[in-house]
């Protein structure tokens, strides 16, 4: 089971199947996928296949993914977590997303700061990476602000609505925080 975190307005835990229509919510929302390189779901089966696959991905030591709930209510407002996680090589990227209904509340600051504490302290990551979509200015002020530098331009790195677009290369390094 992945180990639940918390901070001062979150709780982050366990995705669940009964949390697949907060995964719908979020992933069948234009605003939400068009940077995220993915197209939107279109239906509930797509929701309950992404709660199998993060949990698949944990189980499979590739990744880890955590809900973000807020404190005193149920249900998840968006995800977190290590893509790519390796072990071996003592790195993983993030991702996270979050529900339109809770954007510049600083929940998605506060989640990631919580998951790069927990990547350097306890799975013993020396980096941290993301690749990031270079017209996401919120993702780019975000990932600024928690402590990544920007490494470089990965040029038509990703598709998104049958469109290539240019992304930026990130990362954070546990001795230089």
């Amino acid at each position: 089971m992945i180990p639940k975190l918390e901070t001062k307005r979150l709780k982050l835990r366990e995705i669940l199947k009964e949390d697949a229509e907060s995964i719908y919510a979020c992933f069948s929302n234009d605003n939400v996928t068009r940077y995220y390189g993915q197209e939107k779901i279109e239906k509930m089966e797509q929701a309950e296949a992404f709660v199998d696959f993060f949990a698949n991905s944990y189980r499979e030591k590739k990744g880890m993914r955590w809900g973000i709930e807020l404190k005193g209510k149920s249900g998840i407002i968006g995800t977190v977590g290590f893509n790519a996680l390796s072990h071996k090589h003592k790195r993983a990227e993030i991702g996270y997303e979050i529900h339109p209904g809770h954007w510049r509340k600083g929940y998605t600051f506060e989640a990631v700061s919580k998951v790069i504490q927990y990547g350097f302290e306890e799975l013993d990551l020396t980096r941290i990476g993301a690749v990031v979509f270079m017209v996401n200015e919120a993702s780019n002020k975000l990932l600024t602000k928690a402590g990544f530098q920007k490494e470089g331009i990965l040029r038509e790195y990703m598709q998104q609505n049958g469109e290539a677009y240019d992304t930026y290369v990130y990362s954070i390094l546990k001795g230089k925080r």
